[in-house]
């Protein structure tokens, strides 16, 4: 007797790898397997990094960048896609032309400007594409302080009202809702603010001290789409769900003892537990 087909919810990240493990699509797998989602991918660059730097970065051809996306398609139904890091202007519209042409489902487009180290990951140049030509496809737009600064040209904003009003201005550019997080500012919390159609909502949770926050971002976006993936259609609640997510991550991250530098987040603390 054969057992039922049980339908599994599928999410797809279009991102740059990352050797070490801690962010870029290997964090997105690793999160949308702790969370019950099976993860695809379409690989816009390869880098050479560690936990203390990145020593280079190798672009794929926009050619093949959409051929993955075509062989894909043509076989996996997807639920939901993000965006990773591009890289460069011409990355950046490949990887528009394959949204505009598949229905992945909800897009949640994570800005990806600089490494957890400091490096540079976006050319100066691709900003304008990121922000005329994708944020306009997304569901939501997940910046944190710099690269909502970036993306606006503006000083950085230094108080949830800041962040506000920040998190308004990148919604007048196209993107359904917009994320500003909050990781990067002071205070005994960590608030991010949501604003969509629905309204602004804060999401908080306590700082915890800990150096290991490499690929926070990459999982905090992760974590967004899998919910979306599982069919959650209300922003806020897939927000807190994965603000949780990572909440836990980074605290059970606190005991990994990897690499010399900003160590990763403990994406599979779950199973650990």
């Amino acid at each position: 007797m054969s057992l039922p087909h049980v339908k599994t919810p599928i999410a797809l990240t279009i991102a740059g790898s990352d050797p070490s493990g801690g962010a870029g699509l290997q964090a997105d797998l690793k999160t949308f397997s702790a969370l019950g989602v099976y993860g695809a991918t379409v690989v816009t660059a390869l880098t050479a990094q560690n936990t203390v730097r990145v020593t280079g970065v190798q672009q794929v051809p926009p050619d093949f960048i959409m051929l993955q996306a075509e062989t894909l398609a043509e076989d996996l139904a997807i639920s939901a896609v993000k965006t990773g890091m591009l890289g460069d202007t011409v990355t950046v519209a490949a990887v528009v032309g394959l949204l505009r042409k598949f229905a992945f489902g909800p897009l949640v487009v994570d800005p990806v400007m600089v490494a957890t180290s400091g490096d540079v990951l976006l050319a100066s140049d691709a900003v304008a594409a990121v922000r005329n030509l994708l944020i306009p496809l997304a569901t939501l737009i997940t910046p944190n302080l710099h690269e909502a600064a970036k993306l606006l040209g503006e000083p950085l904003a230094t108080t949830v009202e800041e962040m506000e009003q920040q998190a308004w201005r990148l919604r007048g550019l196209g993107a359904r809702a917009v994320l500003v997080k909050g990781g990067h500012a002071t205070g005994d919390m960590a608030v991010d603010v949501l604003v969509s159609a629905d309204g602004v909502s804060h999401h908080s949770a306590p700082r915890i001290d800990t150096k290991n926050t490499h690929g926070t971002g990459c999982t905090l976006s992760a974590a967004i789409v899998a919910e979306l993936a599982k069919g959650e259609t209300r922003l806020d609640a897939a927000v807190a769900r994965a603000k949780d997510y990572l909440a836990q991550a980074i605290d059970g991250g606190r005991f990994l003892a990897i690499g010399h530098g900003c160590g990763p987040v403990d994406h599979l603390h779950v199973f650990r537990r």
